[in-house]
Formats: structure tokens, sequence, C-alpha cells
């Protein structure tokens, strides 16, 4: 399909101003992409509850988990610099990731959630990388690597950020910065300078007592109840390692400047999607190439599908990135087969279509109670489809 972008803002901008009337957004904005050429930005709303700044074309803001999908594409990027295939064990990079009966964990069991490392057993502040890696080393899996999956929800950067600095021998952060972000101009960062805050959008959780959208799938099952209670799976994985899990807390400048590939990107809609329109692009753009075909395939590629043991409901990994599984109920990707993304807390949402070459991102601040994406992005999903 071959989008307009008449048409395109014609069916889309009054769905994204209804995010504001009728769903509570705050500030947002919204990119779409196809061929490499971008076809729609727009944004809306206030940085701040006191509706004093407005969202402006170079606003920035926190984009929670769809940093994976940056940190994913680094990580892949390194593997295929390198010559590195999937089926390896990471302990081969990384010896003393080797103990606690990890030994043969291969990183594609790592990126597609199924190494069993989504929780820690010892008690490790999130600031303190060293200490996480170190705790991620003595870590016995929660199940047999390979027979189940369920989200890393705050371990899954640490993972991928320690490969990368064994095999690239530098942090993802930097990685992004010099590979992609700068060759690129993309307005994005894991790890915010000082000097960029004042661009940044305040970053709100959702309002109290507001029960979880009726279409978002995990209202059904019992993640949300599970989450609240300790010693679940679903406790441990969302505070382990511990620390930072008061939304306000990541409006703090110092914590902005982490280097959080898990949950700390910070960068405009703009930046997203246009990074998703390159892999949407044969991994090109700007008359550059950064992917090869297989490292392509690589994202685009289910490894585990079914039941995730800590969303409790069926989701579906590739290298890195998620995809709508055979189960799925509800599209996240659009009707492509072939798409891939990942959504972050709250609203936020980024994927690729390379079937149609199409690259999306919506950001917002004002949080919705969703791990997954909820009706504010999909129903912009739907409508670049027709459907």
């Amino acid at each position: 399909m071959r989008l307009n972008a008449d048409g395109l803002r014609e069916r889309i901008a009054p769905l994204f101003q209804e995010n504001f009337l009728r769903f509570g957004e705050l500030g947002a904005a919204l990119s779409i992409w196809q061929n490499g050429e971008p076809l729609l930005d727009i944004r809306g709303g206030f940085r701040d509850t006191k509706r004093e700044q407005s969202w402006t074309e170079d606003t920035i803001v926190l984009i929670w988990s769809a940093t994976k999908g940056i940190g994913s594409g680094c990580l892949l990027h390194t593997l295929q610099e390198n010559k590195i295939k999937i089926d390896r064990r990471v302990s081969e990079f990384w010896p003393a990731f080797g103990q606690g009966g990890k030994m043969d964990v291969t990183i594609a069991q790592m990126v597609s959630h199924s190494a069993g490392l989504c929780a820690l057993d010892e008690n490790v502040e999130v600031t303190d990388y060293d200490a996480v890696i170190r705790a991620l080393e003595k870590q016995t899996p929660l199940w047999r690597p390979g027979s189940a999956h369920g989200y890393h929800a705050r371990t899954f950067g640490f993972l991928i950020d320690e490969l990368v600095r064994r095999v690239a021998g530098t942090s993802i952060s930097k990685y992004w910065r010099t590979i992609f972000a700068e060759p690129l101009s993309l307005d994005f960062w894991i790890g915010l300078p000082e000097e960029l805050n004042s661009r940044c959008a305040t970053i709100y959780p959702a309002r109290a007592r507001t029960a979880p959208e009726p279409k978002n799938r995990l209202s059904g099952s019992d993640f949300y109840r599970d989450l609240v209670t300790p010693g679940t799976l679903q406790r441990r994985t969302f505070t382990s390692p511990y620390g930072l899990n008061a939304v306000s807390a990541m409006n703090k400048l110092e914590n902005r400047a982490r280097e959080f590939v898990s949950f700390g990107g910070i960068g405009s809609a703009s930046a997203l999607a246009k990074f998703y329109a390159m892999l949407a692009n044969s991994g090109e753009i700007d008359t550059r190439k950064f992917f090869a075909s297989d490292t392509l395939k690589l994202m685009a590629t289910m490894i585990s599908d079914g039941l995730d043991r800590v969303f409790e409901i069926p989701t579906a990994f590739s290298a890195g990135y998620m995809k709508d599984g055979a189960q799925a109920e509800r599209k996240l990707f659009g009707p492509s087969a072939s798409a891939f993304g990942h959504p972050g807390a709250g609203g936020s949402h980024a994927f690729a279509d390379p079937e149609n070459r199409i690259g999306f991102a919506y950001v917002m601040n004002q949080m919705k109670q969703s791990v997954l994406p909820n009706e504010k992005s999909l129903r912009l999903v739907d409508a670049i489809y027709g459907q």
C-alpha cells in the first residue's frame, strides 16, 4: 500500500485531537514515515499540567520501554558488524554470565525474553550498574532457558547493554549516538545531556483510581492484581533491580542522565519514527545503509510465542522486538505479519512495517494504566491501514 500524505492527515488528525478531548491526553506527538520519507508529523497539548509550556516541534519526552527497541537495534548492529550469529552462547563473550546454570544460554534466548532472567534474587539498586551485572551473572534462571518466555521488564536493558560492551567495547548509549543518532540527526538519547532538559516534557503517572482500559489486552488477565502483590513473579519482575519505581523520579535531572536501556530513552516522535522507518526501508535511509537483510530478518521473525509468564497473556518476541503472535487478540503493529516494534508503559508506541515500508511513533506525557499500547495509539495505527 502507498499512503497519501493529505489523505493520511485527513484520517489521522481528527483522531489525534480526539485523544485530548476524550482520552485525557496532556501532550503528545505522532510521526508516520513511508519509504524513508516523512509523511505526517503532528503534535499538540502541553509539556506540563499547569499548561504553561506548549508541546512544540523540539519537545522531547521519556518513552519508557520503547527504549528497548533502540537498544535491540544497537545490539543487532553490533552482532552484524562482528559476524556473530544469535545462536551463539552469551558466555562466549561474557564468561562470568555462565554461572548459575547459564553456560549454554544463547543470545537468541536472551533477546527473546526466554532466558528466565526477568527477576533477580539479589537485592540490588537499579542505578548501580556494576552491582546489577554481578547479580545477573550469579542469577539462576527462573525457568529452563528456551522452554518458556516472560517479559524482562528491567533486566533486559542491562543484559543487552553488557553484551554490547563486551563485544563492541562501548555502552549502548554511546553506540547509539555514534552509529545512528549523530549520522541521522536523531533527537533521541539514552542518558540525556544536562543542557537538553529545558526541552523535555514532564512525565505524569496514570491518574489515581482509574481502571485499565477495557480494550487493553492485560485488563482481562490477573497481571495488574499480581503486579501489586508481594512475592509474585510480576511484582519481582517490575521491581528488580529495585529503585525508581515512582514515575516522578524519572523527572529528576540526574535520572534522565542515566543510561537505562530498559526504560530511560528520551526523544522525539519524529526521531523514533525515522529509526523505525529505516528498519522498514530495507535498513536504508538518507542514502546510508545500516542493516543487512539477514539482520532485518531477525527483527521480523518470531523466536518466542505463546503464554508470557510475566504478562500472563500470549505475547511474541523476535530478536529484541515485540510482535503480534499467533494468539494475539488485538493487533499492536498493524495487519502485516512482518511488522515489529516496542511499546512503552503508559502509551508510547513505535514500530516498523517492512511489508509496507512504514515507520510509526507515538509519544506522550500523561500515562495511562497500561504497559502494552492502549487505544490512544492503536486507533491511529488502525486508521493508517483504513481499519
